[in-house]
């Protein structure tokens, strides 16, 4: 004991740091304060990029310090996001025979038709822009939701650890076959602890309890189920994945070149019928007019931490006298036009035959669509940091860091962003990418130069 203490004293007095400032981040902070938020993340941070340097090839040691970070929340109410309300609301109604996805939780508290101990502190607590729409979460979801509703026994810190637990085993999976996947592409798998150690990872899925995590061990499996040819399994799984977030739709026409027509079309079809599966219980004629409104919101009513659109709304505003309750309507109708149009050119132009360069479409297509978006909470990002682990880029890893800064928004009652720090925010990130590829493309000719050379 005594050895093994002289040779990793530092890295345990880093994780033990680390335990330290997300215990103070998870039972004594409250998001309106910005300064010592901010302060406890750049602290983790540090630790994180630390840790990682002297202890990545320490399989044992990451693993079982990943885990620990995450059970520091265990006990802990999320404290950053509000979201977990919905969660709870939404996993009580499911157990109580009510579609989420026919009444807002106005209308049910109004008609009194879900009435149960912790109706009116959940509705409180979801706050009024959750309560006056339609529940925006896909069927599978919705089926974690209900089964941490039903473990939790009614209680809603019961509900919320159960969600924790899910989740950690998730995060835990996503190591496992991360490294498996890695390793199938001939890459180092310590590069999957620049994801399981990710502070931002850690603070957004185990402790506010975004299903992001969830999303990513299906998608994460069924990528390496492509890896070893198992195509017909993977597909299920995929579809599970799209059930939980609708982002992996995003990335299906990748997957033609890689396999071809005839088993693109049967993986579509696979994928297809497990996602009508996961839809059943919930259909009704008037699921996807509810649905869709609620998720088209997304596109044309909310703006947050957002990139290029600050931009145009700014010039838009200020030269050319445009009203932003307009502009945002018909921006946000573009930017899906935009992200097809580049998933289209990256299928054609891309070399796709190879999953790594399909990992490497995917990323590229996500980041321009967070670029464009309206929307980019923080917890958003989490799938962009896993999928450059599978690259040769590395600014998902600088934006999870620097994403926090949109957390001065929480610090004000009316949530009124600073436009300063956002600019800051991505200027370091568009700064670090564009660093990032010239670099690559740098070396990428050099070594296409001696090839010829040769």
């Amino acid at each position: 004991m005594y050895a093994y203490w002289k040779l990793h004293k530092i890295p345990i007095l880093i994780a033990l740091g680390s335990v330290l400032f997300y215990g103070v981040l998870a039972y004594d902070l409250v998001r309106e304060d910005f300064t010592k938020l901010i302060c406890l993340f750049a602290a983790l941070f540090f630790l994180y990029f630390k840790l990682i340097q002297f202890e990545k090839w320490n399989l044992k040691f990451m693993v079982v310090t990943g885990i620990l970070f995450r059970l520091v929340f265990l006990m802990a109410e999320p404290n950053l996001s509000t979201d977990f309300y919905r969660f709870v609301w939404d996993g009580e109604l499911i157990n109580g025979g009510i579609n989420p996805y026919l009444y807002t939780p106005d209308e049910l508290m109004q008609s009194s038709e879900f009435i149960t101990q912790n109706s009116e502190l959940l509705h409180k607590g979801m706050g009024g822009l959750s309560a006056r729409h339609f529940s925006n979460y896909p069927p599978l979801n919705q089926l974690f939701f209900a089964l941490a509703a039903l473990f939790g026994g009614g209680s809603i810190l019961g509900s919320v650890i159960a969600m924790r637990l899910t989740i950690v085993l998730a995060d835990i999976g996503i190591l496992y076959f991360a490294r498996k996947l890695l390793r199938n592409l001939n890459k180092s798998t310590h590069l999957a602890f620049w994801y399981f150690l990710n502070p931002l990872v850690i603070v957004e899925l185990t402790g506010n309890l975004h299903f992001e995590g969830v999303m990513i061990f299906f998608f994460v499996w069924a990528m390496y189920l492509l890896s070893v040819k198992k195509w017909w399994t993977a597909a299920p799984i995929y579809a599970m994945a799209i059930m939980l977030k609708l982002i992996p739709l995003l990335f299906l026409p990748f997957l033609l070149p890689f396999l071809g027509l005839k088993r693109s079309v049967l993986f579509y079809a696979l994928t297809g019928i497990a996602c009508v599966v996961f839809l059943l219980p919930f259909y009704s004629p008037f699921f996807i007019e509810n649905y869709g409104e609620t998720v088209k919101l997304w596109f044309s009513n909310f703006e947050f931490n957002a990139g290029i659109y600050n931009m145009v709304k700014y010039i838009a505003v200020n030269h050319y006298e445009a009203k932003p309750w307009e502009l945002i309507k018909d921006y946000g109708s573009l930017v899906p036009l935009f992200t097809i149009l580049a998933i289209l050119l990256l299928v054609i132009f891309n070399n796709n035959h190879k999953l790594e360069n399909v990992l490497k479409s995917m990323l590229m297509a996500l980041t321009l669509y967070y670029f464009l978006s309206t929307t980019v909470h923080p917890w958003y990002t989490i799938f962009l940091l896993f999928l450059v682990i599978f690259t040769d880029y590395r600014f998902a890893i600088v934006w999870s860091a620097t994403v926090v800064l949109s957390y001065f928004a929480y610090s004000n009652l009316d949530f009124k962003e600073n436009l300063w720090l956002i600019f800051i925010e991505y200027f370091v990130v568009f700064g670090f990418l564009f660093y990032e590829i010239f670099k690559i493309e740098n070396i990428k000719g050099l070594f296409q130069q001696k090839s010829m050379s040769e």
